[in-house]
């Protein structure tokens, strides 16, 4: 039986455990952020609390090659000896993304938390759901790790509940400061899955963007406001998310388009983050039975990540 408004909030201990270095802007603390505002609003007392299972292999290949997959495990298997020998802590996979001993099993809980939300919202357990996990997921390409991702835990959800489940149709929207190339290069093609997207432009990453028409990606320029974005996605997401009628809907929330956040140069509120949420959620009850999943993504001032967060969850749990 449906559990009508309950909202499911899927994290683990493991995800805090991963981290790249002092001073780097994707730290521990940002779960931490989260965490102490869901407590001091009482928020997190009207959410189901779950751990983050392990993702299998065999689900995280839907949206990941095999080889690349065993190459990070190797990677962190190869880490761990070496540290135990008195080695350097990290591996650097990129200018700015490294693992620690850690960072594999906290990947593995990112995606698990993704696809454990998205059996429990299929099942109907659950209205809707949040991941509070890192690391984030959305530059992860299917063979490369990048900007601060390993495991494109989005994709592979999406890739989940059409392959696992047997949906016909889902739809991704992602609202990070950055463009998500990594779930672009997993998904442009596969018309069974449309993606929508803003993202400031030119910023990171430097990419040759698809042309697969069941994308749209809309890149702005710096500095454009919260009701500036809020008119174009009104005027190009949502007759595309409303003609693709998908059966759920997917999150990338990244909340580094807000104002205060110094990894981007966009104007997004703490309202802007509301009103896109109850949009999105308009079209997930009129096609979807309300299923959504939403996965953490960027958000690097503290203060702004966890009062954003809590406005985001609060139109999922219609509090």
């Amino acid at each position: 039986m449906r559990i009508v408004n309950k909202t499911g909030y899927f994290t683990h201990g493991d995800c805090r455990k991963h981290e790249m270095g002092p001073g780097h802007p994707e730290c521990p603390e940002r779960l931490d952020a989260i965490e102490d505002r869901l407590l001091i609003t009482g928020l997190g007392d009207a959410l189901e609390r779950l751990e983050a299972p392990i993702a299998s292999l065999a689900d995280i290949e839907l949206a990941h090659a095999r080889m690349y997959v065993a190459s990070l495990r190797g990677l962190s298997d190869q880490l761990a000896d070496e540290v135990q020998a008195g080695g350097p802590a990290y591996a650097q996979v990129d200018p700015d993304t490294a693992m620690n001993v850690h960072t594999w099993n906290a990947a593995l809980r990112a995606a698990g938390a993704a696809l454990a939300a998205t059996d429990a919202v299929i099942a109907g357990e659950l209205a809707n759901a949040f991941c509070a996990v890192r690391p984030p997921g959305h530059h992860a390409c299917r063979e490369k790790a990048m900007g601060f991702c390993f495991l494109n835990n989005v994709a592979i959800a999406a890739k989940y509940a059409l392959e696992r489940h047997g949906l016909q149709r889902v739809a991704i929207v992602d609202f990070d400061v950055h463009h998500g190339n990594g779930t672009e290069d997993i998904v442009a093609g596969d018309e069974r899955i449309l993606m929508v997207s803003f993202y400031q432009h030119p910023h990171y990453p430097e990419w040759t963007y698809s042309s697969a028409p069941n994308l749209m990606n809309l890149p702005v320029p710096a500095y454009t406001k919260g009701m500036d974005i809020r008119e174009l996605i009104e005027a190009t997401w949502f007759p595309r998310l409303e003609a693709h009628r998908p059966e759920m809907i997917f999150i990338s929330a990244g909340f580094d388009a807000h104002r205060e956040d110094d990894m981007g140069r966009l104007g997004l509120v703490e309202q802007d983050y509301i009103w896109i949420t109850n949009r999105v959620k308009d079209v997930a009850l009129r096609h979807a039975q309300g299923r959504i999943v939403s996965c953490l993504e960027g958000g690097y001032n503290l203060s702004a990540l966890s009062r954003s967060v809590a406005a985001h969850i609060r139109v999922l749990a219609d509090l």
